[in-house]
């Protein structure tokens, strides 16, 4: 790991769901150069076996270390984190490592009728470390876990230009069957009354849940928590930069191993970036092991 402080900070993700996360970043840490790398050859993750996903982990983290030269890494994916992120911070025991998990905790905090809504990947949900933390809140709340195959994917298809159109459609069958499956949702008693989006794709069709669901339910993600812990473990390495980039130095770099429309589609419609910030690596899809 880097240990100068205007070099980059790694992101990455299995597809596009991490912008979610890049953007609160971004807003936490304005001075601050980012390296965004989707792995969207290989996505949806949470559909994968946790031995693959290990390796994609491995693969990219090293990547970034030794390409990019991070000084600090962000597992922007709830199924890597899930299957990876311990294995990570024995390896690399000095770099600021921050991982993502569905937002249980600041959920129980928020509901009133105590039924709690989750939606996730295949992946987070059959993932012991999702069980851990299932465990350590379920006597505070209900919860109602959902397992949401397909949406994931639906919505990284739905930046690609010949496929959006039914991938919107696909989105909304899938988010109607899933919601549905859930049960109740309002603030009657016995109603679901807050909905965590455990997968950080899921952020991007908040729109198309408040038409579903209605404009009393509130909708957790984990973005801003990821921020501020990255802000903290930077402050406390002494890895803030001080100084906003310039010259040859990108604030902000994406790259896919998978379609570079699709990545700059995304870049444009949720971060307003421009396509010359997205960058193509095929390079590692040819060692999908580390």
């Amino acid at each position: 790991m880097s240990t100068d402080p205007t070099h980059p900070i790694g992101v990455f993700d299995s597809g596009i769901g991490g912008l979610s996360v890049l953007q609160a970043l971004q807003k936490e840490l304005p001075l601050e150069r980012f390296v965004y790398l989707a792995d969207n050859a290989h996505a949806p993750y949470g559909e994968k076996s946790e031995t693959f996903i290990r390796q994609r982990t491995h693969a990219i983290a090293e990547y970034l270390l030794a390409q990019h030269h991070i000084k600090a890494l962000v597992v922007a994916c709830n199924t890597a984190t899930a299957a990876a992120i311990h294995e990570l911070r024995t390896q690399h025991p000095q770099l600021p490592l921050v991982g993502v998990e569905p937002a249980l905790k600041p959920a129980v905090a928020l509901s009133q009728t105590g039924q709690i809504g989750v939606m996730a990947t295949r992946g987070t949900v059959a993932s012991d470390k999702f069980a851990r933390l299932l465990a350590s809140v379920q006597s505070e709340a209900h919860f109602e876990v959902q397992a949401c195959n397909g949406l994931a994917l639906a919505i990284e298809q739905s930046t690609l230009p010949d496929e959006a159109v039914a991938a919107q459609a696909q989105i909304m069958h899938l988010l109607q069957t899933y919601t549905q499956a859930m049960g109740s949702f309002g603030c009657a008693p016995g109603d679901i009354d807050t909905l965590v989006l455990g997968c950080t794709h899921y952020v991007f069709v908040q729109q198309h849940l408040r038409q579903l669901l209605g404009p009393d339910v509130q909708l957790v993600s984990t973005g801003e928590p990821v921020a501020r812990q990255t802000h903290r473990l930077l402050a406390a390495a002494q890895l803030l930069n001080t100084q906003a980039p310039h010259g040859a130095a990108q604030p902000m770099r994406l790259m896919t191993t998978g379609d570079l429309q699709g990545l700059q589609a995304a870049a444009q419609r949720w971060l307003g970036l421009p396509p010359e910030v997205c960058w193509a690596i095929p390079a590692l899809l040819s060692n999908p092991a580390p």
